[in-house]
């Protein structure tokens, strides 16, 4: 393996349930911290909506290795942000034998 050129800051957030104060709760998005990383798409496809079109793009998307439970390693249903980007984690994987670092597979969907 290459050594990945991790060239682009991304935010790891995730979903937290806060009560609405009428028996309800919201998901609002927290951050847990901030990650290099190397970005490249996979694959994209577009389909129709009842009134918009929605483009998905999913992407491989290379960190620095982190432990099992530790905070810095993302988690499927966590996402990265990077200014108005979100790309929602659906895989995570070791990227080399050693750990140093890890593959996560995310999913960008943006409508048009």
């Amino acid at each position: 393996m290459t050594t990945p050129r991790l060239n682009r800051r991304l935010t790891l957030e995730e979903a937290v349930r806060v009560s609405d104060g009428a028996g309800g709760f919201s998901l609002i998005w927290t951050a847990r911290g901030t990650l290099w990383a190397a970005v490249e798409p996979v694959t994209g496809r577009e389909r129709a909506g009842e009134s918009v079109t929605v483009s998905q793009v999913t992407y491989r998307i290379t960190v620095r290795g982190a432990p099992e439970g530790a905070p810095s390693r993302p988690r499927p249903e966590q996402r990265f942000s990077e200014g108005g980007r979100v790309y929602r984690i659906t895989a995570v994987a070791e990227a080399d034998l050693r750990g140093h670092y890890l593959t996560c597979y995310a999913n960008e969907e943006v409508l048009s």
